[in-house]
């Protein structure tokens, strides 16, 4: 986007403002899909690692125990975020090969737009003017344009509005050069992945690297494209059975902010399903587009999650939801999400944690400038702590420096 969010000039957490409706899911096959991802992710981490805790304990409520698949998964699981966008720019093959090179156990790769000619690409958003250098290229001045994005009116260029080989002649840049000034070194190297070529991608790296490379792309906007005629989910279920990936077995992990989006692929693909979840108060934008009145609130209840666990096998909530903060943006105890997601059998996959000072608690921060790490690894601790099955992270290589202190210091 042209311009950077709240969370990316300091003080809270990424809080995305997505959404979802409510919708009846597959019956019957979201409680077996369920069962798996919460014994594979639970309990490889438990009988692998010897994981303590609340993620241990969480093995025994409700999650059965399988083998393979995503039993190889460990827990608690570093996800790098975008690749590992807090060294290169997000959503590039440089991000997510670096991922992989850190260490990360999964990478998300990555978040799906359409182009004008029904291609799915990787974007964060599908706003591209401060992801790409597209207003370096003057023969696309003219598509610079305001739309109403879920609600919220945007100005810039949008991926719906290229083909896929127009799209192909720009170049990745970084989104926060004010906070990862030195990822700008790479501006122009790589270019717009589509989600076909990630998925030649991870076969290719799954051989050169003898083990198998876990994916987790997300659905953007579900709501906003099907109006346009672009609907997403179909699109993806058709990518994924070409290539023999649209199983529960299979390494790729699909999430969405719109419950209708994941219920829509409950139906479509057997593949584990993640529902995140942004702020308490927010409301998932299939939510406003239909009317429904409940927010994020409702939907972390015992009730809520029972609900999103006949669909899903887990969810992906704001960080905030997992530890509030204080009028201050500091940490205070931390909430009973971790408990009542876990008896209703779901896993949590928090987003993300990034070392740049207006990325942390005040506490945590060290010194002022925007572009400094303060002490990211007290932060990672206390959600590990929690019990969580495992985290989205800029930087996978602090996330695994501190997931084995906190497994060493809880052995």
């Amino acid at each position: 986007m042209g311009t950077l969010r709240p969370d990316e000039l300091g003080g809270t957490p990424e809080s995305d403002e997505r959404g979802a409706t409510h919708g009846p899911g597959g019956p019957g096959r979201g409680t077996g899909r369920r069962a798996l991802l919460g014994a594979a992710v639970l309990g490889a981490g438990g009988a692998v690692l010897g994981l303590p805790g609340a993620a241990a304990a969480a093995q025994g409520g409700g999650a059965g125990r399988h083998r393979g698949g995503l039993a190889s998964l460990p827990a608690p699981t570093v996800i790098g975020h975008r690749g590992a966008s807090g060294y290169r720019p997000e959503h590039t093959f440089g991000s997510y090969e670096l991922a992989l090179d850190l260490g990360a156990h999964v990478v998300e790769a990555g978040d799906l737009v359409p182009t004008r000619d029904g291609h799915l690409v990787c974007r964060h958003e599908p706003e591209i003017g401060g992801t790409t250098d597209v207003a370096d290229h003057p023969e696309f001045a003219g598509r610079r344009t305001t739309k109403t994005l879920d609600g919220v009116p945007t100005t810039g260029w949008f991926t719906e509005d290229f083909t896929l080989a127009e799209l192909k002649r720009l170049r990745a840049v970084e989104r926060i050069p004010a906070n990862r000034p030195h990822n700008t070194l790479f501006d122009g190297r790589w270019g717009i992945p589509t989600f076909e070529e990630v998925l030649k991608w991870q076969d290719e790296q799954t051989r050169r690297r003898g083990r198998q490379v876990w994916i987790y792309p997300e659905t953007k906007h579900p709501t906003y494209f099907r109006a346009l005629g672009l609907g997403l989910e179909e699109r993806v279920a058709k990518l994924l059975r070409e290539h023999g990936k649209d199983r529960r077995d299979s390494p790729v992990i699909l999430q969405s902010f719109e419950p209708t989006s994941i219920q829509r692929l409950n139906r479509l693909v057997d593949n584990p399903l993640v529902v995140l979840l942004s702020d308490a108060g927010s409301r998932p934008y299939d939510f406003v587009a239909t009317g429904d009145p409940r927010t994020v609130a409702d939907l972390i209840t015992p009730e809520g999650l029972k609900e999103i666990a006949s669909y899903a096998q887990g969810i992906g909530p704001t960080l905030d939801l997992i530890v509030p903060k204080d009028a201050g943006g500091d940490l205070t105890a931390p909430s009973a999400l971790v408990r009542d997601a876990h008896a209703a059998g779901l896993i949590l996959h928090p987003y993300t944690v990034r070392p740049e000072n207006p990325f942390l608690p005040p506490k945590l921060r060290k010194g002022a400038a925007k572009d400094a790490y303060g002490d990211v690894f007290s932060l990672y601790r206390a959600y590990f702590e929690t019990g969580i099955d495992g985290l989205f992270t800029d930087t996978a290589d602090l996330g695994l420096l501190a997931r084995e202190d906190f497994l060493n210091h809880r052995s």
